[in-house]
């Protein structure tokens, strides 16, 4: 997990601050739909990703709501603090709505690649078909990926012990989701989490060579070189004349 010290005192502080408006909304869906599986226990069945029931019954809801679902007390401890621990800068950073927007993504992303994986014609792959997938550990890959494009080097204490900056625990992370995902599942659907690193890095690359956007950028650049030496006003814009939002 990540640690920040202030350059003001010697002493670290846990986590990135106060929970944020989207994750306590997040966070209270899940923590809802966990107690409520605790009472229907059809839910699970119903709303948990089942590739074959996608396909074949078109129930295509749990693409979303098997994100919702956990299937005990540290499987969703872990990933809300998770989503805790990279959302809420994520959150300050994009905004709620943008926040919201790619966590969804990442989610139904993930979903929709785990059920296209289960139609490999490969016996670890087929596993899966008429598996239940549930946890919100694709968004939470999503966000990681996410995390670690905008602080490459910061520490995350990987098991709570290792510290290792993020860029790498990603990949680490990554090599042990699509290595994981070649055999046996063990319970944890490996593909998803892989499709969620998948889905976060193509969403915040696609957003980055966004035509329109970088339209509109070049054209404010060009206006702002225009007056600059009559204003005497510095060429504004990136750093290093690329999108400064994914790094």
């Amino acid at each position: 997990m990540p640690r920040y010290s202030s350059p003001y005192a010697t002493s670290f502080s846990f986590g990135p601050g106060p929970v944020s408006t989207a994750i306590k909304a997040l966070i209270g869906a899940n923590v809802v739909m966990f107690l409520a599986q605790k009472f229907v226990s059809s839910l699970t069945e119903t709303l948990g990703l089942v590739p074959h029931e996608v396909i074949g019954r078109l129930r295509i809801w749990q693409l979303g709501t098997y994100m919702f679902l956990h299937g005990g007390l540290f499987h969703i401890l872990f990933n809300m603090l998770a989503l805790w621990m990279f959302g809420t800068e994520l959150e300050r950073v994009w905004g709620t709505r943008y926040f919201l927007k790619f966590y969804f993504v990442t989610g139904i992303g993930a979903a929709i690649l785990t059920v296209l994986f289960s139609l490999l014609p490969f016996a670890f792959a087929q596993q899966l078909q008429y598996s239940i997938v549930i946890g919100a550990s694709g968004a939470i890959f999503g966000l990681l990926l996410a995390y670690a494009l905008y602080y490459p080097d910061r520490p995350i204490y990987m098991y709570l012990v290792f510290p290792l900056p993020a860029k790498y625990f990603v990949l680490i992370m990554g090599a042990i989701a699509l290595y994981s995902s070649m055999g046996e599942a063990g319970g944890v659907a490996n593909a998803t989490h892989l499709g969620g690193l998948l889905v976060g890095y193509v969403f915040l690359k696609s957003a980055r060579i966004n035509p329109m956007s970088e339209l509109k950028y070049r054209y404010l650049k060009w206006k702002i070189n225009r007056v600059r030496k009559k204003f005497d006003v510095y060429s504004g814009g990136r750093a290093d004349d690329v999108n400064r939002r994914v790094h």
